[in-house]
C-alpha cells in the first residue's frame, strides 16, 4: 500500500512529465490519465485524483476573467490583455464579462488570485472594517 506522501510525489512527478517548456502538454496529460485509470496497481486511483487536481490548477493558472460594470472599449480590452499577458505569460486565455452589480470598476481573476478594484468590493471592505469595531 502506498502512503499519502508517496502518492502525492508520484502525482507531482507525472505532472512534471506533462510539462513541456513550462506549458502543460494536454496530450501527455490525457495519456497519463488514461494509463492511471486503467492501471490495476494499488494507489492508482488516488494518484489519478491528485494528478487531476494538479492539472486543473495549472489550467486555472493559465486563464483569466475580467469583469466590469459596463462594457469595455476595444482599447481598454487590448490594454488589459497586454498587461495580463506580459505579467502572466502569452498563453493566458482571457474572458471578458459585464457584471452590473459591481457598480463601477473592474474585478480580475487569474487562477485563484482575485484583484478587485470595483465599487462593490470597496464597499464590502469598508463594511467589514466597521464590523470589526
Amino acid at each position: 500500500m502506498k502512503t499519502v506522501r508517496q502518492i502525492g510525489r508520484d502525482a507531482r512527478d507525472l505532472w512534471r512529465f506533462c510539462m513541456v517548456e513550462g506549458h502543460l502538454d494536454e496530450h501527455r496529460a490525457l495519456r497519463v490519465a488514461d494509463a492511471l485509470a486503467g492501471s490495476p496497481r494499488p494507489g492508482a486511483p488516488a494518484t489519478l485524483k491528485k494528478f487531476g487536481r494538479l492539472v486543473k490548477l495549472e489550467c486555472l493558472r493559465r486563464s483569466a476573467r475580467i469583469e466590469s460594470a459596463l462594457p469595455l472599449t476595444s482599447e481598454a480590452r487590448a490594454a488589459l490583455e497586454r498587461g495580463l499577458k506580459q505579467r502572466h505569460g502569452p498563453d493566458l486565455a482571457i474572458a471578458f464579462a459585464v457584471d452590473p452589480s459591481l457598480i463601477g470598476g473592474l474585478r480580475v481573476t487569474v487562477g485563484s488570485s482575485v484583484y478587485d478594484a470595483s465599487v462593490k468590493g470597496g464597499l464590502a471592505a469598508i463594511e467589514s472594517r466597521f464590523q470589526l469595531m
